[in-house]
């Protein structure tokens, strides 16, 4: 393992007990990782912004040369899985959904669940992005961007919670 042991999780985040993080991970300020999440940073470094969560059964990990990087206030929903991609901040990234190697989603930006995401797809700030492959429907109009933040300050409050219960 390329990056073995060089993991960095800030004190105020919370990663529940039966996740794993693996490799050159790095997580920031009121971040979380959620149960039976996997984020394996062992090729290439993976870095989960502040106020970002990783959300039940998520996959985060890497390819040679593609980290994975999740901007600040970032949503990755249950079950999606991140593989070398680029996610700018205040992002919500549906349930199921797939982001393959080298794609960049654009701040402000929704993918919705299930959408896979092709290697190297660059979605502009502020899309919708839907369907296999995705397709950028539409702009998103500010009350959309706006649920995107209230969707990652809400998890920020459950990991304080779920932190500070301290069985988790």
């Amino acid at each position: 393992m390329k990056n073995k042991g060089k993991i960095k999780i800030d004190p105020s985040a919370f990663v529940a007990r039966n996740a794993t993080v693996i490799g050159s991970v790095t997580i920031g300020k009121d971040a979380s990782v959620w149960f039976g999440a996997v984020v394996r940073g062992d090729m290439a470094e993976i870095i989960i912004g502040d106020e970002s969560n990783v959300q039940d059964n998520a996959v985060v990990h890497v390819d040679f040369g593609k980290p994975s990087l999740i901007g600040n206030g970032v949503t990755v929903g249950h079950g999606a899985i991140i593989h070398g991609a680029v996610v700018k901040d205040n992002v919500l990234i549906g349930m199921g959904s797939i982001l393959l190697n080298g794609a960049v989603i654009g701040e402000n930006s929704v993918i919705g669940a299930g959408t896979v995401v092709t290697e190297g797809f660059e979605v502009p700030p502020n899309s919708l992005v839907i369907g296999v492959p995705g397709k950028i429907i539409r702009q998103l109009k500010q009350e959309e961007i706006e649920r995107i933040k209230d969707a990652a300050r809400v998890y920020v409050e459950y990991a304080r919670e779920y932190k500070g219960a301290g069985k988790f």
